[in-house]
């Protein structure tokens, strides 16, 4: 796997930069080395298949931001993963094509590029695989394979855009996979308090904040799968939420017990403006999702050994959630790049 150390043509408003030196303060209570556990890195990790060009991500750009990879010409990769949302929509279930709708929540994009296999039941390996799914599906993009390609070929400009990042050849599948998969891989979390904070800055978040990071990692078990500096091991789990036949990963895994009703482990990354939660939006908000987590949510074999009644009490449940809004990072200005036409 290559390492990939330079800025992106968006990063501007992708706000990436964040501190390379990171000297914490002393944490009580032992949790020095914990916290180092959270440091960031300043590398995006790009696989040797597709190692990244800038002009790659300036392609792939373009393609996230372009309805016409919608069949209405209406919709782009950006209608469900919307930059001035924090990369979701903020709706319960996706909004497609079909105004039905979809029966899970678009997720936000925030470091994709670190937690693979992608998708809420993790059915997708990697983003390059990622790509056609939502373009093909009927509900969500509805547009065939053979027409996107037709309606890009058409443009010259992005068949210039499209020599420039691969060299003469058709526009194929694979490379408009390669494109926005390289974009996408440019969405990291921008600096939010806690970063401050763990990179030497006490004054950065609240004494409240500083006893619910010890809670996160402590009494509350959520470091248990929100671990690292995207908040997720991109483990999968049951929550003990899913119910009748939404069964997440057990669809893939029909013969796994444990599997039955687990779903990826989000990043909580910007987690204080997703709502609403689950994979199927279920939960409207924090405060929700902090009692579901301290009654424990169903019983059944296939829940984390992780999930039980913490029996939280109200301060410590204030201070959880004093602790996740430091994660919350500025606000990017979302300025889509000039689509090829």
């Amino acid at each position: 796997m290559r390492i990939w150390v330079s800025l992106t043509v968006l990063a501007a408003f992708l706000l990436v930069g964040l501190p390379l030196a990171l000297n914490a303060t002393k944490a009580p209570d032992g949790l020095e080395t914990i916290r180092a556990g959270y440091r960031r890195s300043a590398v995006i990790p790009f696989p040797s298949s597709n190692p990244h060009s800038e002009a790659k991500s300036a392609l792939g750009a373009s393609l996230f931001f372009d309805p016409l990879l919608s069949g209405s010409k209406t919709r782009s990769c950006a209608s469900c993963h919307n930059p001035s949302l924090s990369w979701a929509d903020g709706l319960p279930r996706a909004i497609g094509e079909d105004p039905k709708g979809l029966p899970i929540r678009a997720p936000t994009l925030i470091d994709v590029a670190f937690t693979q296999p992608l998708g809420w039941d993790g059915k997708f390996r990697d983003l390059e695989s990622v790509a056609f799914g939502p373009i093909k599906n009927p509900a969500n993009m509805n547009l065939s394979e053979p027409e996107l390609i037709a309606r890009l070929s058409a443009i010259p400009a992005y068949v210039d855009a499209f020599a420039h990042a691969f060299g003469e050849g058709a526009i194929t599948r694979p490379r408009i996979e390669a494109a926005l998969a390289t974009f996408e891989r440019s969405i990291v979390a921008g600096e939010a308090p806690f970063d401050r904070w763990i990179g030497g800055d006490d004054a950065a978040i609240s004494a409240a904040a500083k006893h619910g990071f010890q809670l996160f990692n402590g009494k509350a078990r959520c470091s248990s799968c929100h671990s690292g500096p995207s908040f997720s091991d991109g483990s999968f789990q049951d929550i003990g939420t899913a119910k009748d036949n939404d069964i997440g990963r057990g669809r893939l895994f029909p013969t796994s017990a444990k599997l039955r009703y687990a779903f990826k482990t989000p990043t909580l990354r910007d987690v204080a403006r997703r709502g609403p939660y689950m994979h199927d939006g279920s939960v409207a908000t924090l405060e929700d999702v902090i009692e579901l987590y301290n009654t424990g949510g169903i019983d059944r074999p296939s829940r984390s050994p992780q999930i039980k009644p913490l029996s939280l009490t109200a301060s410590e449940k204030k201070d959880l959630i004093a602790f996740l809004q430091t994660l919350t990072a500025s606000s990017p200005t979302s300025v889509a790049p000039r689509l090829p036409r």
